[in-house]
């Protein structure tokens, strides 16, 4: 198959870690690939499709640009889907799924402009297969097509991997607001972690042990703490899952069986004392033991070492400063954050809102995020990081805190000048990714309210 165009989405503000993760993986060269708003554009073959869908930690999915044409009405939409050659890929036996996004578009509604869509695709197979059309399924189809609409272009894509990537297939065990997957690789990129861990030649097969410890003191069920080990390991993320690609009629079994057995080939065994230091405790020893189990799953349980354990009275997990990672629980309130419980993230009108499974996974594990500890002391956490703040200046010297949180005031809370302010989205909250060195000595005292 010649060369694909494919977009990859993403959480915002991580496009740039995402292309030079693309561009590692695939092997293409820069001129190939570029960064966009919400994603990655590249070039490449099928394989690399196939091989993104197994290594990319950062994207939401893999899709596949099938037509890219002006529109003004519902009926340029039918017209555009009618022209893709959709039984290259797969047959009106199998189900299909369209949903919709949108930019500045100027339609009215969405839910009609998908119809249009799905209307064109089974219209097609009627025509070419003796009356058989596809059946639509809404919750588990074996063809998923994306739809984007910008101001006056419609973008067609083929979505190749099913689920989206998040879903690595090792979490069965989590709390009431899980961490996606995705969002942990990111914040370990951010934080520097997969640099660490990717210093070294490509004759190399096994990666040197990073030189500091990780630790999550607000682990909940493992997620940052999982994918950190399995960076170190180079477990592939997608090896314990299957894709959409798998049901199209362009699958070779024979080379995804070697694309897999290359990356198996790959991996780093757990050997006793060459491991790195990844820790992660959680003040409720449910969700530890959710995260040992998720660990077992994930095939790395004998690289974390999980505790339970308050995160205002663990002391340092190990003798030498490393670097700290957490999400930790801001309760079910997030006026912070400019959104209510319950309430989707809106911009104004029709023309910003996505369609709903793309809310709902983006909502997924978002919304009355508890976590290990509910509501803190007080309703936004104040009393909770500043007591945290103390307990790390005194038992922390030398560590690097990472904390990810939608309070711009959470500095204040803890007394601590950050490094470094990085702007990151959960779902739909947006969030500060909050860099703090820790210095040993006694914190400052507070000033008196006038």
């Amino acid at each position: 198959m010649n060369q694909l165009q494919l977009f990859l989405p993403c959480a915002a503000g991580i496009e740039g870690y995402l292309l030079q993760e693309v561009l590692r993986i695939t092997g293409c060269p820069a001129t190939a690939a570029a960064g966009r708003r919400g994603g990655v554009e590249v070039l490449a073959s099928w394989r690399d499709v196939m091989r993104l869908n197994l290594h990319c930690r950062l994207a939401q999915r893999v899709l596949v640009l099938l037509s890219c044409t002006a529109y003004r009405h519902e009926q340029d939409l039918y017209r555009a889907a009618s022209e893709v050659i959709w039984e290259a890929w797969f047959t009106p036996r199998q189900s299909i799924k369209v949903e919709v996004t949108a930019q500045h578009c100027p339609l009215n509604s969405l839910n009609f402009a998908a119809l249009k869509v799905k209307d064109a695709v089974c219209d097609r197979f009627r025509a070419r297969a003796g009356g058989i059309r596809p059946d639509v399924d809404t919750h588990q189809p074996d063809v998923r097509i994306h739809t984007h609409l910008g101001t006056d272009t419609c973008l067609l894509y083929l979505d190749t991997s099913g689920q989206p990537l998040f879903k690595r297939g090792w979490r069965e065990d989590c709390g009431d607001a899980p961490l996606k997957e995705t969002l942990a690789a990111a914040l370990l990129a951010v934080a520097g972690w997969m640099d660490r861990t990717d210093d070294q030649n490509d004759t190399d097969p096994l990666p040197p042990v990073p030189p500091i410890p990780l630790y999550d003191p607000c682990c909940g069920s493992g997620t940052i703490a999982i994918e950190a080990a399995q960076i170190v390991c180079r477990i592939a993320p997608g090896s314990r899952r299957r894709f959409a690609f798998e049901n199209f009629l362009t699958f070779q079994p024979h080379v995804w069986n070697t694309i897999k057995k290359e990356a198996a080939d790959a991996e780093r065994p757990i050997v006793a004392g060459q491991m790195p230091l990844i820790f992660g405790s959680d003040v409720a020893h449910r969700m530890v033991d959710f995260a040992q189990r998720n660990a077992v799953r994930a095939g790395v349980a004998g690289a974390i070492e999980f505790r339970g354990g308050d995160a205002l009275q663990r002391m340092s997990p190990c003798d030498q400063p490393g670097l700290m990672l957490l999400n930790p629980p801001y309760g079910e309130r997030m006026d912070i954050a400019g959104i209510s419980p319950g309430r989707q993230r809106l911009t104004g009108d029709v023309n910003d809102v996505v369609n709903d499974e793309v809310n709902n996974e983006a909502n997924d594990g978002n919304q009355g995020r508890y976590g290990a500890r509910e509501l803190p002391q007080t309703d936004n956490g104040g009393e909770f990081f500043g007591q945290l703040a103390t307990h790390w200046k005194k038992n922390y010297p030398g560590w690097t805190a990472w904390i990810l949180s939608p309070d711009l005031g959470l500095p204040a809370k803890m007394h601590l000048k950050p490094s470094r302010k990085v702007p990151m989205w959960n779902g739909p909250i947006e969030c500060r990714l909050f860099c703090f060195e820790m210095v040993a000595g006694r914190m400052a005292p507070k000033k008196p309210q006038v």
